[in-house]
């Protein structure tokens, strides 16, 4: 057998590993669900049904579910409490460290919230919570 067989044999098999490759590479991306963002403009009420957990409403159908970090609030359900938000730089809110968030009150109260994970609720997920902690 001479040696250009061999060459492109070891060729084409090469180039099948590595289509192969990226054919996986591109099915793991597909099926990884897309980074999904909003314009801190379009958020349009929140509510909280623990101290670890909020609600976002955004635009007029769409639910985030913020997770934060330790022992978040107890005081963001008390009447007269308030969420405050900074914006720094963009606009654009797609992970966590996009929001500057804390609770507040009208005599000084001011405590930071740190979130740790953003989530953008599905339709189902948002029927299952109890109108009273709708955003």
């Amino acid at each position: 057998m001479s040696i250009l067989p061999k060459i492109l044999k070891s060729g084409l098999l090469a180039g099948a590993l590595v289509a192969g490759a990226a054919s996986a590479a591109h099915a793991e991306t597909a099926t990884r669900p897309a980074a999904s963002c909003f314009q801190s403009t379009a958020w349009r009420g929140w509510s909280s049904p623990s101290p670890n957990v909020l609600y976002l409403k955004v635009n007029m159908r769409d639910v985030y579910r913020v997770d934060l970090a330790g022992r978040g609030s107890s005081s963001l359900k008390w009447p007269g409490y308030f969420l405050v938000s900074q914006f720094r730089g963009s606009n654009s809110i797609c992970s966590p460290v996009d929001l500057d968030i804390a609770v507040a009150d009208a005599h000084g109260y001011y405590q930071p919230l740190f979130p740790r994970a953003i989530t953008r609720m599905t339709p189902e997920e948002i029927a299952a919570i109890p109108r009273k902690y709708r955003p």
